[in-house]
């Protein structure tokens, strides 16, 4: 079997629907909330940087269980590894309500079909130390918190809902 094609945590969604356009329902039907794939434009942002590990975080299902399940549907051995990705849902010592600088509700951006990633990442850069960025939105950006976490920032995740989630960065 060819390498690349093989489907681990860290294969980009996008990546597997393209390979195996067969295993779009699959995931859909595993991981509900990427149903929003059916938007082309959701599809090529979401999809091209999210990766299987992020989606099974997203769907709240273990992330062997998701890669087993699309493996099988296209006859690949099942996958034994693991090396999970953790994110805060423990309220940090750093968070007060009046620390927060600035919000942003990324629901009326994903309903219009872009993707609050730029602007993020924009307010991001631009928070003072010490101050909080809080995200609304209806989904775990997993993806997004990774990238933050990556340039240094701490991050909490507060679940309200199903649909409704509320992280928020806070730097040093």
């Amino acid at each position: 079997m060819d390498e690349q094609k093989l489907i681990t945590p860290k294969s980009k969604v996008l990546q597997v629907i393209e390979q195996y356009p067969q295993l779009e329902d699959v995931l859909i039907e595993y991981v509900p909330a990427f149903s929003k794939l059916k938007n082309p434009l959701l599809r090529k942002t979401v999809g091209r940087i999210a990766t299987l590990q992020q989606a099974a975080t997203i769907g709240e299902v273990k992330v062997e269980d998701l890669v087993n399940r699309l493996r099988k549907e296209v006859g690949q051995d099942l996958y034994a590894e693991h090396a999970g990705t953790a994110y805060q849902i423990e309220k940090p010592h750093w968070f007060a309500n009046d620390m927060i600088a600035e919000s942003l509700d990324a629901a009326p951006m994903l309903a219009e079909g872009s993707h609050p990633v730029n602007q993020v990442m924009a307010d991001l850069n631009n928070l003072a130390d010490g101050k909080i960025f809080e995200l609304r939105a209806p989904f775990l950006p997993a993806p997004l918190i990774d990238k933050a976490s990556s340039l240094g920032f701490k991050h909490w995740v507060k679940k309200e809902a199903d649909d409704l989630y509320f992280i928020y960065f806070y730097r040093d």
